[in-house]
């Protein structure tokens, strides 16, 4: 079965112990997908014993710090290490545009010998195409933060299950489409307010949308005790809510 490896569950204000919400997907035939990228993916994907060659696609579900930080770091370390694989990054034009434009402070065009990097730049519409390869078919949906943002659809080609992640969120209708029926929803829980939702109306999302399962995760952590959010979300919802934390692994 597929996997989801979630390397960080934090929002945006982390810890020693809680990296910035990223995660990574794992198939039974494909290469990794990284989605967004916290203070450092390359450590993290070492511990997993995955080679820093095999990464080739990474998602960023839009320009804030906590989920594109670790972009130059990534491809600066990998540079450094001899990388000569290509890698693919897919967003919205807005993160695309900036995250382009990241690179060119840092002179990248000037380090030498550098790897391929492209760059997808993905439509700001319901169900719009993000990738897809021999394990998992991704679409985006625009989702009310700041800025533009999207969550993922995520349906393992193998198994026909859905991994739906709500990304950084206020209530809003394209969620009920983004999470229908889904076997796994993975929804921010940053608090209630604008641009985010609470654990409780997590778990009015679920019900809504007929999830099978929740996971909680971009949560507060700063010299806080997130543990109270799986009982405020089954104030709202009746399945399982678990509470992701880092380094914690599921199966879809």
């Amino acid at each position: 079965m597929a996997r989801i490896h979630i390397l960080g569950s934090a929002a945006a204000v982390n810890d020693a112990e809680h990296d910035y919400t990223h995660f990574l997907l794992i198939g039974e035939k494909d290469s990794p997908v990284l989605v967004d990228a916290g203070s450092s993916p390359l450590g993290k994907l070492q511990n997993l014993g995955i080679e820093d060659e095999a990464l080739q696609d990474v998602i960023l579900t839009h320009f804030h710090s906590d989920h594109v930080s670790g972009v130059p770091n990534m491809l600066m370390h990998l540079w450094l290490l001899g990388r000569q694989a290509p890698m693919r990054f897919y967003g919205l034009h807005h993160c695309m545009n900036r995250l382009e434009d990241m690179m060119v402070s840092f002179s990248w065009n000037e380090w030498p010998n550098f790897f391929p990097v492209t760059f997808h730049r993905v439509s700001e519409r319901f169900n719009a195409p993000v990738m897809e390869n021999a394990d998992f078919r991704i679409t985006g949906w625009p989702v009310q933060h700041f800025i533009p943002t999207i969550g993922l659809r995520i349906e393992n080609k193998i198994t026909g299950k859905v991994l739906a992640y709500t990304c950084d969120t206020q209530p809003t209708p394209s969620l009920y489409e983004l999470c229908k029926d889904a076997d796994m929803l993975i929804h921010e829980a940053a608090g209630e307010g604008p641009g985010h939702s609470s654990a409780r109306q997590a778990g009015e999302t679920a019900t809504r949308v007929g999830a099978k399962s929740l996971y909680l995760i971009h949560y507060w952590v700063w010299k806080t005790d997130p543990t109270p959010l799986v009982e405020q979300a089954k104030e709202t919802y009746d399945g399982p809510v678990i509470l992701c934390q880092d380094y914690d692994v599921f199966e879809f």
